[in-house]
């Protein structure tokens, strides 16, 4: 057997195909319980994480310039400043958050939706 049948057998291989249908009812059937104060509530959610997302990031960074600074009073000095904004900003949004819980548990309004804490466990 040389290369040039070699090439032949590699388009043997079985495919599956995938068919991809529509629901019977349509493919909107899932936004028929969709109102304003969903969309508000998962807006303020989706804002609230990503900001909580770049104030880590930002933390996380002021700390590799930090370390990277090699004792320079200029660069430790930028660093220590990001540092604090950053858990400044945390603790902006994690006050908000608990603010937006509490509203929620004395008034009874659901704020932020089924926003849970993702966890590791199935």
């Amino acid at each position: 057997m040389n290369l040039s049948q070699l090439s032949l057998v590699v388009p043997a291989y079985a495919q599956q195909q995938i068919k991809l249908q529509p629901k019977a009812g349509g493919g909107w059937d899932s936004l028929t319980g969709l109102t304003a104060g969903g969309i508000i509530s998962g807006a303020i959610s989706l804002i609230m994480l990503v900001v909580a997302l770049v104030f880590f990031f930002m933390l996380v960074w002021g700390g590799l310039r930090w370390v990277m600074s090699q004792g320079d009073s200029k660069n430790v000095e930028g660093a220590r400043n990001q540092i604090t904004n950053a858990l400044i900003g945390l603790a902006i949004v994690f006050a908000a958050w608990a603010i937006m819980k509490l509203i929620g548990t004395v008034f009874g309004i659901d704020i932020l939706g089924t926003l849970t804490v993702p966890t590791f466990q199935p």
